[in-house]
């Protein structure tokens, strides 16, 4: 199946991929070939969706179509069975899988930190006021996980759909990952019933967030090691074809010591993965620091790895036709995402000095 959806990707997508991003295009059509047909249906282990999203990122060589496929089948979808009750995942889970209702997320809610949204008991509902920024398929969504603070300081998890009134969607236009819809989600005395809760009220601190974070640390990652790959192949491409003052640039020393970083870079962070996908599987207690460590990991590398191909490819890195030149822009985001360094650091210490 994993060889399937890279050939799928790479025939479907990666011809469009930079007119998409160039356009600020989405691909409605394009999104369910690549995730309705059981391809990340429930079932699969960590380990096989975080190969299925690498597949998706190297297939397509699109950065923002695999984050919305990973936003809508693992950070969204993932939570809704972790936490949903039976009647949110019978109302839910098959429109979700039939491709009819998109998840969405902002992916500041992530990282923890302070809440945006806050929320208080009205009767039997729930009144929920704030804005959230860098929602990932805001405007297609469906629905979206929201984490709002009530004013003891704990916090609850709400599935809240697109239509409820006091709910609005903005679009948003970031500088990065273009062919993913971006919005921001505005709720203003939105009422919402005891039915949307997800998971246990005041509960999300404990339980969902850190499920949440894990998610994104870990198969947001696996998507970006299929960019990695496809700039690695590029970058294979270009030893062979540039030439720089009469000769191959693949005659360079400097040039091919760069192509092995590349590779040893993208096979530490491809084991890194796959060890935590095999720890969220084997439910070990130390997968969420472990998460942070392989997010952590894989920002550096896709920091070095973007540089080192941008560098490679010369004068052709500045076409935003290319690859390279995309996922040197896009790498930035994903850097600075997932809390950062600010938030990940902290975490690793904390398990070494079991505070």
């Amino acid at each position: 199946m994993i060889e399937q959806v890279r050939q799928l990707a790479g025939h479907l997508a990666r011809p469009t991929a930079a007119a998409r991003d160039r356009h600020r295009e989405w691909d409605e059509t394009l999104f369910k070939a690549l995730t309705v047909p059981g391809t990340f249906g429930g079932g699969l282990s960590a380990v096989q969706t975080c190969a299925l999203l690498t597949a998706v990122g190297e297939g397509s060589q699109d950065p923002g179509l695999a984050l919305a496929v990973a936003t809508h089948a693992v950070l969204v979808t993932v939570p809704l069975r972790a936490f949903g009750t039976a009647a949110q995942l019978e109302r839910y889970l098959p429109p979700i899988a039939a491709g009819e209702w998109l998840g969405g997320l902002s992916l500041l809610q992530t990282a923890g930190g302070a809440a945006a949204v806050t929320v208080k008991a009205a009767a039997d509902d729930w009144l929920l006021s704030g804005s959230l920024d860098l929602v990932a398929l805001g405007p297609k969504a469906h629905h979206f996980l929201v984490i709002a603070e009530h004013s003891t300081g704990s916090r609850t998890a709400f599935l809240i759909d697109a239509d409820t009134p006091g709910l609005r969607v903005e679009e948003s236009t970031p500088a990065a990952l273009r062919s993913c819809p971006w919005g921001r989600v505005v709720l203003d005395d939105c009422r919402v019933p005891a039915t949307a809760v997800l998971g246990g009220v005041g509960t999300a601190a404990a339980e969902l967030e850190p499920l949440l974070a894990a998610l994104d640390w870990v198969f947001v990652s696996a998507a970006w090691l299929g960019i990695l790959r496809a700039l690695a192949s590029d970058s294979l491409s270009v030893l062979s074809t540039r030439e720089v003052f009469g000769a191959p640039v693949g005659h360079s020393q400097s040039a091919r010591f760069a192509l092995a970083d590349l590779a040893i870079q993208n096979e530490l962070v491809a084991g890194l993965i796959s060890q935590v996908a095999a720890g969220l599987d084997a439910s070990l207690p130390t997968v969420y620091e472990d998460a942070a460590a392989a997010r952590l990991f894989t920002a550096s590398a896709v920091r070095a790895v973007t540089e080192a191909a941008a560098e490679l490819a010369g004068p052709a890195a500045a076409d935003e036709g290319l690859l390279v030149d995309r996922a040197y822009r896009d790498a930035r985001f994903f850097v600075s995402s997932g809390g950062g360094s600010e938030v990940l650091r902290p975490v690793i210490a904390a398990s070494m000095l079991k505070d």
